[in-house]
């Protein structure tokens, strides 16, 4: 297993399958493709079949044994459910979806391996839920969490972001997830870094402290310095539903606790989510090259809050300049 200069083991990987989705969601940094013809072989752009395989097999031989596929819209690619079929069986694989491709392909997914699936659904209103989405795929979704309830991944964490158009939407949601079995919650704080509209963050301790109210049980998760929220029934229980919180911004401890790598579609190794400028190129993705890279990018992870970005005198955050690149000096 691999550490980082932190004293980080990489643990885990999460692994982009392709860049397009079929939603064009507001809070989104990249642009969507809207309604698409629907699943399909792999683009140009995009790792093939046997380049994400080979490169999890190198990730297992470094002790990793965890997969997260994401995208875009991973179910977009054709082979998904191959690609789970050929994961090292030491991995565990979960996947992020939208879920608009789930019914008719849930059980294939189970059957390959799949253990854990997250769903992005922002609003429980359909109106509500095109404003953010862009997308009409609201019955879909509700179809796609029932369909993967029903194939035996259990429990559904559906992934909420919060910001100013959703935020009032909060309480509802969290009713919902403790009204039905099988149902999860995970609120993520919104990154206005990653969108450039600052205007739309909102106090995520607000939330925090409204759950507290609430919750009949609270748990502190090591992973991210988290808290889950129990609501409706304690921990281990049947009744109620479980919350949690994803506080990324201005956290240097969930920075500390982070045990990932990133792939993007186009088979570059990245070490921090929030970062574009430590890409690491996998070259033609054979073993040899997809080992010396994976190496390269752990040893050079560095937490984002505290140290790639530090708080100056008036307490703002910024570029740490012993990570910004030196130009050479003019002759």
């Amino acid at each position: 297993m691999l550490t980082d200069d932190f004293g980080r083991e990489v643990t885990g990987v999460r692994v982009s399958l392709t860049d397009r989705c079929n939603f064009d969601c507001v809070y989104c940094h990249n642009e969507g493709l809207g309604d698409t013809r629907g699943p399909m072989d792999p683009q140009d752009d995009e790792m093939s079949t046997d380049d994400v395989v080979r490169f999890l097999e190198v990730a297992a031989e470094f002790d990793v044994d965890a997969v997260k596929f994401t995208g875009g819209e991973p179910m977009l690619r054709q082979d998904l459910a191959e690609i789970i079929e050929r994961t090292p069986d030491s991995m565990e694989v979960s996947l992020t979806t939208n879920g608009t491709f789930l019914p008719g392909r849930a059980p294939d997914l189970v059957d390959a391996g799949l253990e854990r699936v997250n769903v992005s659904q922002d609003a429980l209103d359909p109106q509500d839920f095109a404003e953010i989405t862009k997308s009409g795929a609201y019955e879909k979704v509700l179809e796609g969490v029932e369909a993967a309830l029903e194939a035996g991944l259990d429990p559904v964490k559906l992934n909420m972001v919060v910001f100013e158009h959703t935020a009032g939407y909060v309480p509802e949601m969290v009713d919902h997830v403790a009204e039905n079995e099988g149902l999860q919650l995970q609120l993520i704080e919104y990154m206005p870094e990653l969108t450039g509209k600052p205007e739309w963050n909102v106090d995520i301790q607000r939330v925090h402290d409204w759950l507290a109210e609430r919750a009949d049980e609270i748990e502190h998760r090591e992973m991210h310095d988290r808290k889950r929220y129990w609501v409706g029934g304690e921990a281990g229980s049947e009744d109620g539903g479980m919350v949690e919180i994803v506080d990324p911004v201005e956290n240097p401890t969930f920075c500390a606790n982070c045990h990932r790598v990133r792939v993007t579609h186009e088979g570059y190794l990245k070490g921090c989510l929030n970062r574009n400028d430590d890409l690491k190129s996998m070259g033609e993705m054979s073993k040899p090259e997809i080992r010396e890279a994976f190496r390269d990018v752990v040893a050079n992870r560095v937490p984002y809050y505290g140290e790639y970005m530090v708080q100056n005198d008036d307490g703002e955050w910024e570029l740490n300049d012993e990570y910004l690149e030196v130009e050479p000096p003019a002759d």
